[in-house]
Formats: C-alpha cells, structure tokens, sequence
C-alpha cells in the first residue's frame, strides 16, 4: 500500500510546438498507464488504433485553431446554420474568421455535414496536415478544394497574442491531476471538457509495474496518526489486501469493485481557458470539496503564472476569501 500527496502537471509544450499527434498520444495511454511505450514514432500507430477501435474520445484532447478566409457571407452563414457544439467561431472582420475544435468534432463534420462547402474545404486542408487523423474519412474522389475559401492553421505564438475575449474562448490548456477518485467524480460533472482517466477496467495494480500494491491519496480531512486517520488507513489496507486476493481469480474489472474513493487515479482534462475559469472559480471556492479545493488551490497560482490576464481577478478573489 502507498499513500501519495494529490499533484497535477501542466502540460502546455506540446501546444506551444505543435506537436498535437504528441498530445493525443500522452493523454490516450494514461488510461492504460502505458506512457512506457511513448517513442518517438509511436505517436500515429497508436492514434491509427484508436480511430479502428472507434475510441474517438482520445481525440478530443488537442485543439486546432485556424483562420479563414471566404469571399462570400453565405458561406459562413450556412455553416453557423449547423455548428456542432465543440466548434468555437467568432467573426474578426467581414469575410475573416477564427474557428477552433478538436479533432473529434471536425470528424463529427466530415460525418454529418460533408455537403457545407466549407466542410469540403476544412477536411481537404485538415487531411493534408494531419492525415492520421482524418484521412480515413476521405470520400472516394478525395476531398474537393473549394473556391471562395482560404485557410490557415495559426501558429501558437499567434494564438497566445489573441485579445483576452479570442483567448478565453479558443486558448486550450491541459492539466493531468493526480487525485483520489471522488475528486475526479466531481470534475468531470463539468461538460464543456474533455477528460481521459486511468482506468481500473485494464490497470491491473497486482502487477510489478505498480509495485504490487494499490496507491491512495493522502486524505485531507484527517491529521497523520489521529485516530481517524488510522481507521482511514486500516479500510484502506483491507480493500487492498481484498482487491489483490481476487486478482488470483478475476478481471481487473471484476477486482475494482472493492476499490473505495480514496484510490489514487489520473485523469487529463482538456479545456478552453474560460472554462477552467469557471472551474476554478467554483472548486477553489471555500464551499468546494475539500479534497477537490486542495488541489485547486494549488493549480490556480501556476495558472496565473501562465495566464496572469485570465487569472489574476480570480486568483485575488479566493485570497480575499481567506482574510
């Protein structure tokens, strides 16, 4: 049995080199705790089987922002007709936008609305740049370029100098906790996110590259040697003991079931930076979870290290709380 402190990574470089096949991969296989098998050209075999299995949640977790150009409004306006929910779009000027999705959502539009012009358009420059993603999607004669539109995937440099609303709006930013899972039950009750989370389904934390032993979170509610703490500790030792003796003779997911909420767990989440404001304004708030604030608290002055724009107002109302 171990008992670890709740931690979390900002995992910002790969976005700020580009390296979005990079990403997908890192977040898919903490499911499987198999991060081990990251190699330098590991990145499109893996996503190539995600797409075959249909697993297209692992490839929400990256974000592709372009710039367009059309020489007609009804181009746009027919496309705003059918906007899936995880598009963002704004208008910087007549016939020059902005749009940003992951890469599931601009499958959903290859799928569901393939006769838009500028889906024509999207899938055609999209499937050049990243065929791993889209290729297999391709309609037989190919994707057609389409006249009137032109496209340009945006750098991160010039992402990072949009106006704070075209930030808050298209800027995503990836954090990979490690926590107990009832912080992570509550995390993902926020919608407009996308989340991957290890998985106790396919971990098999018998196993020598856990150590044998199954990992907990230090909970915060109780003092190290208290009274509480220790009756905390002795249900987490029998859990454990119980869990590896069914190993011997079920499934991981069979085994799981005596697994209580105290189990460290990593989870990825993905989100726009408005979002993780408005996580942040209500999980580092004082009616939080206290298990959830702790590891709040902590993430909301490294975001504002980053973002001091987005987080400063936020970061200045939770310490006026504290006084």
């Amino acid at each position: 049995m171990r008992i670890i402190e709740p931690t979390f990574e900002i995992l910002d470089d790969y976005f700020k080199q580009g390296k979005i096949l990079e990403q997908i991969e890192r977040c898919g296989r903490v499911c499987y705790k198999s991060e081990d098998r990251i190699t330098k050209d590991s990145a499109i075999p893996f996503i190539k089987g995600i797409i075959k299995r249909g697993h297209e949640s692992v490839l929400e977790m990256a974000q592709i922002i372009l710039e367009i150009r059309v020489d007609s409004e009804a181009i746009m306006h027919k496309f705003f007709e059918r906007i899936p929910r995880f598009c963002q779009a704004d208008k910087l000027e007549r016939h020059r936008y902005i749009l940003s999705a992951n890469p599931r959502a601009f499958r959903d539009l290859a799928r569901d609305h393939k006769d838009l012009k500028l889906v024509k358009a999207l899938l055609h420059f999209l499937t050049d740049k990243y065929p791993v993603l889209f290729e297999d999607l391709k309609p037989k004669r190919g994707w057609i370029p389409q006249d009137g539109i032109s496209l340009k995937l945006l750098s991160p440099q010039e992402i990072d100098n949009f106006d704070l609303p075209l930030l808050l709006r298209h800027r995503c930013l990836l954090v990979h906790f490690t926590v107990n899972r009832a912080v992570t039950h509550e995390l993902v009750r926020h919608r407009i996110a996308s989340y991957l989370q290890e998985s106790q389904r396919y971990c098999r934390y018998g196993e020598e590259k856990f150590g044998g032993q199954v990992a907990f979170i230090r909970p915060c509610f109780f003092s190290e040697g208290s009274e509480e703490f220790n009756l905390w500790k002795k249900a987490m030792e029998q859990s454990e003991k119980i869990y590896l003796e069914l190993l011997k003779t079920s499934s991981p997911q069979a085994a799981r079931t005596v697994l209580p909420n105290s189990c460290k767990t990593e989870i990825m989440v993905h989100c726009s930076l408005a979002e993780w404001v408005h996580i942040l304004r209500l999980r580092a708030s004082k009616a939080a979870d206290p298990s959830m604030r702790e590891i709040m608290l902590k993430l909301l002055p490294a975001l504002n290290d980053k973002f001091p724009s987005v987080f400063t107002p936020l970061l200045e109302a939770v310490k006026a709380q504290e006084e």
